[in-house]
């Protein structure tokens, strides 16, 4: 199928355009080098948790928090992120926070304390969750809906993997030298990509209204950051400890107290009624299955090829750079797709991907999993998955919504995929526990990987009983 030429937003409003001006790619090269570098800081810092470990000797409940203060931090505040953007203005927010992940990433590299190397990734996924969706919505309001849309999409996607897969080789060859060099590199693409920005990003103006709902952004703030808190502390303290549970109980509060405010306001900060689009709702919980079964899983083999087969971090990376180089060279074509089959028959394949990848490894594992029989088909399964479910996902959660709440949409699914993260590692590190730190071979590991397996089995299901349910010659265009 063809592609057609986009419609291009300059200055808020859509005007048909020709073929993309230099301006234009210059704007999608600045988003994707955002995408980039999350892909790439988010791959080094993999690499990197083993020696980070021993030098400032973190146990592995500790490590989990390199992860998860970062998640912590773009999870808690992704949706006040996104209508920030819309309401502020897209441009001004999007400079402001890749200048703070830029002094973030600097002196996450200078730090000798663990708590303070986990505060400045908490600083870091602050900065992301605005960054994220102010990109995002960026790139939605700058092409129009369609095949334009899918075609940046799809570009979009290819550099968030090649920033993952760079991120591997990278953090491996980095952390040879010194764990520190992860933080520092990315610092120099940060600069240029925030000079870039300044310079090519066309300037928009804030909403005339909807920018005052104080109750509703404090109350959405407090509900995510505590709910993410709570699932992240838990496996340390405890579910049953008395404090895990306050702090889950003051989680709902202030949640239930957010619902009730956007009920009852004139200009809510999230509009309800887009809960109310069942293919909007399906994306959220598929980013959900993709994110968190994901990261976790690469989480999981980080710990057991290093820790217990003792891997170097290059060759630890190399294992399992298979299912980022997939990911880069498959998602150039998802815009096509997306086109001729829609959203929803692709994210059935990406959950089956997926799902296949984790189960071929359970089966195939055994007290010490080979290479070329058990992990490399199962990261190529998985580079399938991802590379057919991130774009998918995107484009049916943001399909449909108007301009003005394109940074709500894709701060919303961006939020579910790292909420997701964090209950899905916090889960798995309560089932590794302390029993990783004397494995002598796969079978401690084996239950995390069960772990994975059903979350994407669960995210295959949410796609595919409706699916199944839909009347006969239904055209499904978009999930």
């Amino acid at each position: 199928m063809t592609i057609t030429e986009p419609q291009v937003v300059t200055t808020g409003t859509r005007a048909a355009g020709g073929a993309w001006t230099p301006r234009l790619w210059g704007v999608l090269a600045v988003l994707c080098a955002v995408l980039f570098l999350d892909g790439l800081d988010v791959s080094m810092v993999g690499v990197a948790l083993p020696s980070i470990g021993a030098e400032l000797g973190l146990s592995t409940a500790s490590l989990q928090w390199i992860v998860n203060g970062y998640v912590l931090g773009y999870g808690g505040l992704l949706l006040l992120g996104g209508r920030t953007a819309d309401l502020l203005g897209r441009r001004r927010v999007f400079l402001i926070a890749l200048g703070v992940f830029t002094v973030a990433s600097l002196v996450g590299g200078l730090v000798d304390d663990g708590a303070l190397l986990i505060a400045t990734r908490f600083v870091k996924g602050l900065a992301a969750a605005f960054t994220a969706p102010t990109a995002m919505s960026i790139l939605t309001t700058t092409f129009a809906e369609g095949p334009a849309r899918n075609r940046a999409l799809s570009i979009f996607t290819v550099f968030g993997a090649s920033g993952y897969s760079s991120g591997l080789i990278l953090g491996g060859l980095l952390t040879s030298l010194g764990w520190r060099w992860t933080f520092v590199v990315p610092v120099p693409l940060a600069l240029g990509a925030l000079v870039a920005g300044y310079l090519l990003i066309p300037r928009d103006r804030p909403a005339a209204d909807g920018g005052h709902d104080l109750i509703g952004a404090v109350t959405l703030t407090a509900g995510m950051l505590l709910s993410v808190y709570a699932v992240v502390t838990a496996p340390e303290r405890g579910w049953t400890d008395p404090l895990t549970i306050a702090i889950a109980v003051l989680a709902v509060a202030a949640l239930v107290g957010f619902v009730v405010t956007e009920s009852r306001v004139r200009h809510p900060l999230v509009r309800l009624g887009i809960f109310r689009v069942g293919s909007i709702v399906r994306a959220n919980l598929s980013m959900v299955a993709l994110l968190g079964s994901y990261v976790s899983f690469q989480f999981l083999m980080t710990l057991y090829l290093q820790d217990v087969l003792h891997w170097a971090p290059l060759r630890m990376a190399l294992a399992l750079l298979p299912a980022g180089l997939l990911v880069a060279f498959g998602s150039p074509f998802m815009g096509r797709l997306i086109d001729r089959f829609g959203t929803a028959p692709l994210i059935i394949a990406a959950m089956a991907s997926l799902s296949g990848g984790y189960v071929w490894f359970l089966l195939t594992a055994g007290e010490r999993p080979g290479y070329l029989f058990t992990v490399l088909p199962a990261m190529l399964l998985l580079g399938g998955g991802f590379a057919f479910g991130f774009s998918s996902i995107m484009a049916q959660a943001t399909d449909g919504i108007d301009d003005s709440e394109q940074g709500l949409a894709s701060g919303l699914v961006q939020s579910s995929g790292q909420v997701g993260t964090a209950m899905v590692l916090a889960v798995l590190t309560a089932i590794l526990g302390a029993a990783t730190a004397a494995a002598a071979d796969f079978t401690a590991f084996r239950p995390g990987v069960g772990l994975v397996t059903g979350v994407a089995v669960a995210g295959l299901l949410l796609n595919l009983v409706p699916l199944l349910l839909r009347k006969p010659g239904k055209h499904v265009a978009v999930g």
